[in-house]
């Protein structure tokens, strides 16, 4: 197997998956700790019943959370010039999720140093076995390539 690295990436590279999420209740209320979301429909059933729902779901900010680990694996936070996403189904409690990047497109722009190269890569939350659940984009600095000519 090829090692992956981003500064060789072109368009239809894809990033290596992160494992395998699995939502269970005791990470989203640990989710709902650190990020200060009390929501009654990601922590009580009983709410999310009566919002009809069949039983908690995940904090769409979660799924983003998740696309920002895949993204941050390969890229250092500094890095990451812009991340957006759009939700477009709720995840269940018990739901297991890949979270993938593909690269759209590689270009040269002018950086606060001078010039840089750029990607911006896909990136979706899917449940296995179901229904995508978010979709949205990044924007990284690639790393320069040892020894291409400046």
């Amino acid at each position: 197997m090829t090692e992956f690295r981003l500064s060789t990436a072109e368009v239809g590279t894809e990033l290596p998956d992160l494992p395998e999420q699995h939502i269970t209740r005791t990470l989203l209320a640990l989710f709902a700790g650190a990020s200060g979301d009390h929501n009654p429909v990601h922590i009580d059933s009983d709410a999310a019943r009566a919002a009809g729902l069949d039983d908690v779901i995940a904090h769409g900010m979660l799924s983003m959370a998740l696309l920002g680990r895949l993204l941050t694996t390969w890229v250092p936070v500094g890095d990451l010039l812009s991340f957006r996403v759009r939700f477009s189904a709720p995840t269940p409690v018990h739901a297991r999720l890949r979270c993938t990047g593909v690269v759209k497109a590689v270009e040269e722009a002018a950086g606060p140093h001078g010039a840089e190269r750029r990607a911006r890569i896909g990136v979706t939350v899917r449940i296995v076995d179901g229904p995508l659940t978010v979709r949205g984009d990044a924007l990284v600095r690639l790393p320069e390539l040892h020894g291409a000519p400046s």
